[in-house]
C-alpha cells in the first residue's frame, strides 16, 4: 500500500511540477523597464505581462491544438449529447472538487462556506448519486467556487506576472499553485490507490475538459472572430474573472460558523 501511495504521489508531482517549474523560471526572466522610462514602466505596471512574447508563443501552440483536437472533439461531444447530460457531467466534476473548496474556505477564514462545501459533498455524493445530480442546491446549499489561488490572494499574495502555460492556458505566478494543491485535495487522491481508480481519474479529467470546452464553443469562436487581438482579450477576461471571484468571496458575510455546527465556547 505504501508503495502504491508513493507511486501515485510521484505521478501527481510529475503532472504538476513541470508547470510550476516553468512558471517560476519564466517569472525569474521577467525584467521591469527602468522607472526613468515613464511610459514603458506605466505600461508594464498596467499589463503585468513582462513575458508577453513567450506567452504569445504558447498561446499560438494551444490555439493550434485546440483548433485541430479539442474543438472538433467538443463539437462531436455536443452533437451526441443533450444539454441536460452535459449539465450532469458538470455537476459530477464539480462535486469532486468540493473537498478542495472546503479546505480552501477554511484556510481563507470562511467556516460557513467550508461547512456548505462539506454538506454539498456529502449530500450530492449520496442522494445525488455521486454528484450527477445536485439536490444540495435545492436544500439551500448553493455552490460557491474558490481555489488555492484565491486562498493565496486572501492572504495578501500579489497575482504576479501573467502566464500563459502550455496545455493549462491562462494563469499567473500566484494562480499556478492552484493546480498541485487542488489536485492533491481531490477524493481520488485520498482513496486507496488502484489501477481502476487511476483509470477512472484519467477518464474523469478527460471528460471534464471536453465538457468544459463544449460549454465555451460559441464564446471562444466569437472572441477569435471579432477581437482585434484575441491574446489580449483572453488575458483581460481572465484577470477580470479572477478579480470578480475574489471580490465575491470577500463581500460575502460568511465568516461565521454554519447554523448546524455547535460553535465552540469563547
Amino acid at each position: 500500500m505504501k508503495t502504491k501511495l508513493k507511486n501515485r504521489f510521484r505521478h501527481g508531482l510529475a503532472m504538476t511540477i513541470p508547470a510550476l517549474a516553468l512558471a517560476t523560471a519564466l517569472a525569474g526572466c521577467a525584467t521591469a523597464p527602468p522607472k526613468s522610462d515613464t511610459a514603458d514602466y506605466q505600461a508594464y505596471q498596467q499589463l503585468n505581462d513582462p513575458l508577453e512574447p513567450t506567452n504569445r508563443v504558447f498561446f499560438k501552440v494551444n490555439n493550434t491544438l485546440d483548433r485541430y483536437v479539442m474543438k472538433p472533439v467538443a463539437e462531436g461531444y455536443v452533437h451526441i449529447t443533450t444539454q441536460g447530460i452535459r449539465n450532469h457531467v458538470g455537476d459530477f466534476a464539480s462535486n469532486i472538487d468540493e473537498p478542495a473548496r472546503m479546505l480552501n474556505f477554511m484556510a481563507e477564514g470562511y467556516p460557513r462556506d467550508a461547512g456548505t462545501s462539506l454538506v454539498r459533498f456529502l449530500v450530492n455524493s449520496t442522494v445525488g448519486i455521486g454528484g450527477i445530480f445536485d439536490p444540495a442546491s435545492a436544500l439551500g446549499y448553493p455552490e460557491t467556487d474558490t481555489d488555492f489561488g484565491l486562498t493565496l490572494a486572501s492572504w495578501g499574495v500579489p497575482p504576479g506576472p501573467y502566464l500563459y502555460l502550455p496545455a493549462f492556458g491562462p494563469s499567473g505566478v500566484r494562480d499556478v499553485w492552484t493546480y498541485p494543491f487542488d489536485w492533491f485535495a481531490t477524493p481520488m487522491e485520498a482513496a486507496p490507490a488502484s489501477a481502476a481508480l487511476s483509470d477512472f481519474g484519467y477518464s474523469e479529467t478527460g471528460i471534464h475538459l471536453i465538457n468544459t470546452r463544449a460549454g465555451l464553443l460559441s464564446t471562444i469562436d466569437q472572441i477569435n472572430a471579432t477581437a482585434l487581438d484575441p491574446y489580449a482579450t483572453f488575458r483581460s477576461l481572465y484577470r477580470q474573472s479572477r478579480a470578480s471571484q475574489l471580490q465575491q468571496i470577500q463581500q460575502r458575510d460568511t465568516r461565521t460558523w454554519p447554523d448546524w455546527y455547535h460553535q465552540p465556547a469563547k
